[in-house]
């Protein structure tokens, strides 16, 4: 069986071998500088263990699995253009080391890579995996739309955010696990609850992102807390306290949020003040939990040798228990 380090030993190394052309250089350059950037290749190595699951022949996922790691980097890429991001993983983004229209080129060429990984994967589940990644592609796209339209919205309910981070961050999880075990030549039931497991962990997994960067430590995550705060980011653990503030402590957390020229420690300190009092992190926690708990059931059921499912629930255990 396959752990999720050997998993990402196995894409970290193909990664490597791709070959690219030299020009034009300033269209695959930044591809080249994007893939060596690094991370932790969480979704590639889920489509290799989710195969895995089913068969030992991981090696007709690893094409399916690079499309997948592609298709993920190429809208990080489009994000920080929109986003107008100076830094990913500690290094400047493409558009900040070239130009914004050199980025948008080079995401696009990335994103045409993703889909000749994809036609290389075995002609019999080529249909199945193909309907899988352009459906998970746009579902991207909706969740990255909402989120941008939630910046001018005064009011957004907490189902609406739910709704967008399924659709921004867990379906792309909940596919990398769906084609993997296609392509292990799973049944059509067993792959939809690795979906379901993968799309409900997926939530829980952004839900404890959005309670880190209120309640993470500083030292181990290696960057200050509160960024969400700063940046008035409409984040599960504001949008529930919104629902609970009433009266005039309605009235002091809108003045925190609308006063743009509050001291950046100060207007943290303050709303993790109406957070503690609501017990924001209490609830994010339980939400988190419940999530969580969804998606083993779905684990659960699938009907493999329950040996196959270890590094899946390895993998599963250490991630929920992350600190940073």
């Amino acid at each position: 069986m396959f752990s999720f380090k050997d998993c990402q030993e196995i894409i970290n190394k193909r990664l490597e071998a791709i070959r690219l052309p030299e020009n034009p250089k300033n269209l695959y350059e930044p591809i080249r500088y994007v893939i060596s950037l690094g991370g932790k290749r969480i979704r590639p190595a889920l489509v290799l263990m989710a195969c895995n699951m089913f068969s030992d022949k991981v090696e007709n996922a690893i094409n399916p699995a690079i499309a997948v790691e592609l298709l993920h980097n190429f809208t990080l890429l489009h994000d920080d253009i929109m986003d107008q991001s100076d830094l990913r993983r500690n290094k400047p983004t493409v558009h900040k080391k070239w130009n914004s229209n050199i980025a948008i080129l080079s995401g696009d060429a990335m994103m045409i890579k993703a889909y000749e990984f994809l036609f290389s994967s075995d002609p019999d589940i080529l249909k199945d995996i193909l309907l899988v990644f352009n459906k998970t592609a746009l579902e991207i796209c909706e969740g990255q739309q909402y989120d941008m339209d939630f910046e001018s919205e005064s009011v957004v309910s907490v189902e609406s955010y739910l709704k967008m981070i399924e659709l921004k961050t867990a379906v792309l999880l909940a596919a990398s696990l769906k084609m993997g075990a296609i392509c292990g030549k799973s049944n059509a039931a067993d792959a939809d609850l690795l979906y379901s497991f993968g799309k409900n962990l997926g939530i829980a997994f952004q839900l404890q992102d959005d309670l880190l960067d209120v309640y993470g430590d500083t030292e181990l995550i290696g960057k200050q807390t509160g960024n969400d705060i700063v940046a008035n980011k409409k984040t599960f653990l504001l949008l529930t306290a919104l629902n609970l503030v009433k009266g005039e402590k309605q009235k002091q957390l809108k003045y925190w949020l609308e006063n743009g020229n509050a001291e950046k420690d100060k207007k943290i300190k303050n709303v993790k003040t109406f957070f503690d009092e609501l017990k924001i992190k209490e609830k994010t926690e339980k939400e988190i939990l419940k999530y969580y708990k969804i998606a083993l059931q779905s684990l659960e059921s699938i009907k493999c040798d329950k040996n196959r499912k270890i590094p899946i629930y390895q993998f599963t255990e250490e991630l929920m228990q992350r600190k940073k």
